[in-house]
């Protein structure tokens, strides 16, 4: 599982939503969130904090956003070289299966289907992490 001091970047243009998801790491015992209220802001985060110690190192982001959308941000991490495998969690209320293959294409380490119950939200974690660990 990824350690307490991950620096995660949480991303949802609904200010609720994103509340939930940084009360839900929280209580899972994570510290270090920063958060932006859509895909482009989002990027601006990344880019900003892409300095030696201070880079984000798991993204979770909402798939439905305004200016820019969560998979057009995932393909953009994806197609930047120091980011090709920062683990990336697609949040969405669409559980369509060409939806979820088009998330799988563009790499998306994890989808969660909105609503989740914590143990759904810690066991997608747990897998994205897997995913980007293996020996």
């Amino acid at each position: 599982m990824f350690p307490s001091e991950t620096k995660i970047l949480v991303i949802d243009d609904m200010p609720s939503i994103r509340d939930l998801v940084k009360n839900t790491l929280k209580a899972m015992g994570f510290k270090n969130i920063v958060e932006a209220g859509d895909g482009e802001e989002g990027l601006k985060v990344l880019l900003q904090n892409n300095v030696a110690g201070s880079q984000i190192q798991l993204v979770i982001s909402d798939w439905n956003m305004p200016k820019m959308k969560g998979l057009d941000l995932l393909k953009q991490v994806r197609a930047t070289a120091e980011w090709t495998n920062l683990p990336f969690v697609l949040l969405t209320s669409e559980s369509e299966r060409d939806q979820v293959t088009e998330a799988v294409l563009a790499g998306v380490s994890q989808y969660i289907v909105k609503p989740f119950s914590a143990k759904i939200f810690e066991d997608k974690l747990k897998a994205a992490w897997l995913k980007h660990n293996k020996a």
